[in-house]
């Protein structure tokens, strides 16, 4: 790992890049074998969830065979190469290409997670399949409706908060003038696992409580919100928010610790444990 110092902390991130790292060197070797020697390209199997609903027709997997040697590491390159060589006709979301912006969340061999830190599988033998998030409206092909998903968060930003919180800190005291309020390194550390989520909808998605209660549940990435502003020292007003969290059992105690939304979370987050504190906190309230 001494390889990938900016990754440290970054568990889920160092592991993408020791692997993407190990298959393109594969990768690389099989080009030079192919030189020497006219070895057949390194060409891979992938198959797409396609579905246009101004069609009229099924859903349904489309193959694709691109040639691993002519392609980056990830699989949002061979999204790329596909949509720009193969078929312009295909949808997917994209932006950053860096895992900052969460657009490109799919599901990958069974795995939610986003295309741009997922290193393709170099194993040839077998296909990859790329599907939608589960449990979500399709859009068009890859691209699903997260309205609903936008909207939980959007209940912890500024409607479940809209007695003591916006998206920002919520203080009532002033702060010195021509001053910020002041956080130790310590009460900054808190924070660390909480402030990073890009709301690629990659935990709640996996959730099974959010699949079927996703009009109630507010589901993981909402709450790992909810919960970085309620453990900010600067935030005078954590008493508020779990109150107005805790109005109404199915918001919060819809999580039944399954855990698929730690497991999935690209980012190396951990969704249940906070959810777990919240809970927490409003039983210690209560008490």
């Amino acid at each position: 790992d001494e390889h990938f110092p900016a990754l440290k902390g970054h568990p889920a991130a160092r592991v993408h890049a020791r692997e993407a790292a190990e298959k393109q060197a594969g990768l690389a070797a099989a080009e030079e074998e192919k030189k020497r020697g006219g070895k057949a390209a390194t060409v891979k199997e992938f198959q797409i969830y396609r579905w246009n609903p101004d069609a009229h027709g099924r859903p349904f997997l489309q193959s694709y065979f691109v040639d691993l040697g002519t392609c980056g590491p990830m699989v949002l390159d061979v999204l790329q190469k596909i949509k720009s060589e193969h078929d312009s006709t295909l949808a997917f979301r994209r932006s950053c290409r860096e895992g900052i912006c969460g657009s490109c969340s799919m599901n990958i061999d069974g795995v939610n997670t986003v295309a741009c830190l997922k290193p393709i599988d170099t194993d040839t033998s077998t296909a990859t399949m790329i599907t939608p998030l589960p449990h979500m409206y399709v859009v068009k092909d890859l691209v699903v409706d997260l309205t609903n998903f936008y909207q939980q968060y959007k209940y912890i930003t500024a409607r479940i908060m809209e007695r003591s919180i916006e998206p920002w800190l919520k203080t009532k005291r002033p702060a010195p003038e021509g001053r910020e309020h002041a956080q130790s390194p310590g009460e900054r550390r808190k924070l660390d696992g909480l402030y990073e989520c890009i709301l690629c909808a990659c935990c709640s998605t996996a959730c099974p409580s959010y699949w079927w209660n996703s009009e109630d549940f507010l589901g993981p990435a909402a709450l790992l919100h909810a919960y970085r502003w309620v453990s900010d020292s600067r935030d005078d007003y954590g008493e508020e928010r779990i109150q107005a969290l805790s109005e109404g059992w199915d918001k919060l105690y819809r999580c039944r610790m399954i855990k698929s939304c730690t497991a999935t979370c690209p980012k190396s987050l951990d969704p249940a444990t906070a959810i777990s504190a919240l809970k927490t906190m409003h039983q210690l309230r209560k008490a």
